[in-house]
């Protein structure tokens, strides 16, 4: 076991093959609570699938953070296997309590525990999440894996189309975007993370005008850096995902890290976006 270990939740949406930083990252579930049972993120109660089936059911969805006893176990399983610090590494305290579940168990812990508090949502988290564990696999501090793990994510990017704002409505996690409300019908919007917050981005008219925008915006977030990573993330909207990704490929040819990796949303976050949503995020290397 390594001396710096990572730890961070599930809606990170890591990559599938972690390579060598798999030993060094733990991943623990947030909670969806459906019709008033509570799954973990993750399992088959909650897959994107099960999620779909039960937003067109209208059955009620929400979420929660992991608990701070759950996170304190985790924190004190990882030191009795030998490392002496963790860097916890999580979704914006602007928009759950994770990082406060957190923060609470690191008070309880053995071994110090570093939070980050990511200000992001999904694979930007994640994007942290390996830029620590780069750090932390080469003998690096906890310090300097935090300290990785804020560059990254200071220097991502992320924009998402929804088909509406009643979701974010209902979680209460629209912030800015309230303003849209009132022309919901009228505008399709499209929509950042602006200092751990969702906010406006811009309104287009129609939905193919707003996927072409986003694809346009992920290029723009990329084209002046000299390599970058970019996920495609959706909710039941495969095609869009598709087209958006190709689009971002081709016009960042050269700079991508790898392919443009696809991915769909977990329950969690699909929870609070809805059917239809697609996310482009980009994180240029450091």
């Amino acid at each position: 076991m390594a001396r710096v270990a990572i730890v961070t939740d599930s809606t990170a949406m890591l990559p599938s093959d972690l390579g060598d930083a798999a030993e060094l990252i733990t991943s623990v579930p947030l909670q969806v609570i459906v019709d008033g049972t509570s799954y973990d993120d993750g399992v088959e109660e909650t897959s994107p699938e099960a999620l779909l089936a039960a937003l067109a059911a209208h059955k009620t969805v929400t979420t929660s953070r992991p608990s701070p006893a759950l996170l304190a176990e985790v924190y004190s399983k990882l030191a009795a296997q030998g490392v002496e610090e963790i860097v916890s590494i999580h979704l914006s305290a602007e928009l759950s309590a994770t990082c406060e579940s957190s923060m609470l168990a690191a008070r309880e812990s053995p071994v110090p525990v570093f939070t980050v508090d990511t200000r992001l949502v999904g694979p930007g988290v994640g994007f942290a999440v390996m830029a620590a564990a780069a750090v932390a696999g080469r003998g690096g501090s906890a310090a300097e894996a935090r300290e990785a793990a804020l560059e990254r994510s200071a220097a991502t990017q992320s924009y998402f189309y929804v088909d509406t704002l009643e979701y974010l409505r209902r979680g209460g996690r629209i912030g800015a975007a309230a303003a849209l409300l009132g022309t919901a019908l009228a505008v399709k919007p499209l929509l950042t993370i602006e200092e751990g917050r969702v906010v406006p981005s811009e309104r287009v008219r129609t939905a193919d005008r707003a996927i072409a925008r986003l694809q346009a915006l992920g290029v723009e977030a990329g084209e002046d850096a000299d390599a970058v990573d970019v996920v495609v993330a959706h909710l039941g909207s495969p095609d869009r995902a598709a087209t958006t990704a190709a689009g971002v490929a081709e016009q960042l040819d050269g700079k991508i890290n790898g392919d443009v990796r696809v991915g769909v949303l977990g329950a969690v976050l699909g929870a609070h976006v809805g059917p239809g949503c697609v996310a482009v995020v980009v994180g240029p290397q450091l």
